[in-house]
């Protein structure tokens, strides 16, 4: 008697996983395909900051193969007189982000409506950095082909691997 409560259990569980993987592959015979990349317009000058942060959002979103994460850290540059607060306490923030380290894996994405005020963040964060300590993490300039070449320089020493999308 004590058999036949054993094996029932034990054979229920059977035919449940045995059930359960026959619906895993119909769904996956159903699933949508694989949506088309968003078509991402260069928002106009003089657009509001909301606009740009989209189109940054969607170009980050484009460059993500190979990072490992699907939150990177993701820096909007504001641009204009009245912005330079904001970008005086951004720049704190990432330089203490860029001395803490960054687990390998991750993307650090910058970008913003002025390329020069985006790379002269990403040239001043890294300024410190140490040999070896970006191995394996990504960072992503959106910006002018002008900037790129800095930018690229100044993320040579911490060895990160430089990704560049130009603003268009």
């Amino acid at each position: 008697m004590f058999k036949k409560f054993v094996l029932f259990p034990i054979a229920a569980l059977a035919f449940a996983l045995a059930l359960s993987a026959c619906d895993k592959k119909e769904e996956a015979a159903v699933a949508p395909a694989e949506q088309a990349p968003e078509v991402v317009t260069l928002p106009a000058p003089g657009s509001d900051a909301k606009a740009w942060q989209k189109y940054l959002a969607a170009v980050v979103m484009q460059n993500m193969q190979g990072v490992k994460t699907n939150r990177p850290y993701m820096y909007f540059v504001p641009e204009g007189a009245g912005a330079e607060i904001d970008r005086s306490n951004q720049l704190e923030n990432v330089k203490t982000t860029v001395a803490r380290g960054v687990l390998p894996g991750n993307m650090l994405a910058f970008g913003g409506p002025d390329s020069s005020l985006t790379a002269n963040m990403v040239v001043d964060s890294f300024a410190e950095a140490g040999a070896g300590t970006f191995k394996d993490v990504t960072v992503l300039f959106v910006g002018a082909a002008v900037d790129r070449d800095r930018v690229e320089q100044a993320l040579t020493t911490s060895g990160a691997t430089f990704r560049f999308a130009e603003m268009k």
